[in-house]
């Protein structure tokens, strides 16, 4: 990549968060917190479902990805977001700009269809239960997962290759914490029609169809609960799908509010803080909701604890 003079561009310096020295700090302590509970958090998970032959079943097998996806991408980007906080010098070389783009945008893809994939889990789960172990099958949802990596990594590598492909010439001072394409292709002076076009259309069907796929399963599931006779099986039923709808519903929400507002210079700053919340703090907040709302993890838990405690 160079800039438009004919120099070649060798990194990027991130401004980060403008505030004041002792906010920084303050905010360092913050997200460190976050990121090692998010850190324990998923790992912990990984380890429960491995470790419990209650929770060998395609849910969980998904939940598991799930909080590998979330360990990926939020360990993206936060390392170097708390290194901006303490020292002065925010560079990124142009290697690593590209690395931290390629691994954030792979992963947050996947964690777009992996959570579709597990809204179809819940839906031949209730809707279908005396099918769900074939239609379920160990080879279906290998099949889902290797699915949802392949098409994290071509939107990656789509957005990564058209990015850096621009010629920059106004400045390679980044108005983000880390590397995503919007603050990226903002410093070119070349035409940046195609990387809008590309971020709009891809961006835009990653969310359309994934959400669809969210709606409609669980506009069918809503269906088969309301149509159960009994209300605490319809209670215990809505249990089963609660925390996922939740982590949905966050995900999903803080996620088309950072890339569907208009492009103006409020909206950056609208966007660093929305990235905050949708890169650092909701992997922290996927394995608390699975774990306060789930029984069979609650239950996995409390098995571990108690072998501890002998």
């Amino acid at each position: 990549m160079t800039r438009g003079n004919g120099t070649e561009v060798t990194g990027f310096y991130l401004l980060g968060f403008s505030v004041q020295q002792d906010l920084q700090y303050i905010l360092f302590v913050l997200f460190l917190a976050i990121y090692l509970t998010s850190m324990v958090g998923n790992a912990g998970m990984i380890l429960l479902i491995n470790t419990d032959a209650r929770l060998q079943t395609p849910m969980y097998f998904f939940l598991q990805h799930l909080a590998f996806v979330d360990i990926c991408y939020t360990s993206a980007i936060t390392p170097k977001m708390l290194q901006s906080f303490v020292v002065e010098n925010k560079s990124i070389s142009f290697g690593g700009c590209v690395m931290q783009l390629l691994v954030y945008a792979a992963f947050a893809t996947a964690d777009c269809y992996l959570l579709a994939v597990m809204a179809v889990d819940r839906y031949v789960a209730i809707c279908k239960p005396l099918r769900y172990p074939t239609i379920m099958s160990r080879k279906v949802c290998l099949l889902l997962v290797a699915g949802s990596y392949l098409v994290g990594s071509i939107n990656s590598s789509v957005h990564t290759g058209f990015t850096f492909s621009r010629s920059y010439c106004k400045s390679n001072h980044i108005n983000h914490f880390f590397c995503d394409v919007p603050p990226i292709i903002s410093l070119s002076c070349s035409s940046i029609r195609i990387n809008v076009m590309l971020l709009l259309t891809f961006v835009g069907f990653n969310l359309m169809f994934t959400v669809s796929v969210v709606v409609v399963s669980y506009v069918y599931i809503m269906a088969t609960i309301v149509k159960m006779a009994s209300t605490a099986g319809r209670k215990k039923t809505f249990s089963t799908c609660a925390s996922h709808l939740t982590a949905v519903t966050i995900f999903y929400g803080t996620l088309c509010y950072m890339y569907l507002q208009p492009h103006s210079a409020q909206s950056q700053e609208n966007m660093k803080v929305a990235s905050t919340f949708y890169g650092i703090v909701i992997p922290m907040l996927n394995p608390l909701i699975y774990s306060l709302r789930n029984k069979e993890v609650k239950e996995a838990f409390r098995t571990i604890g108690k072998r501890f405690s002998r």
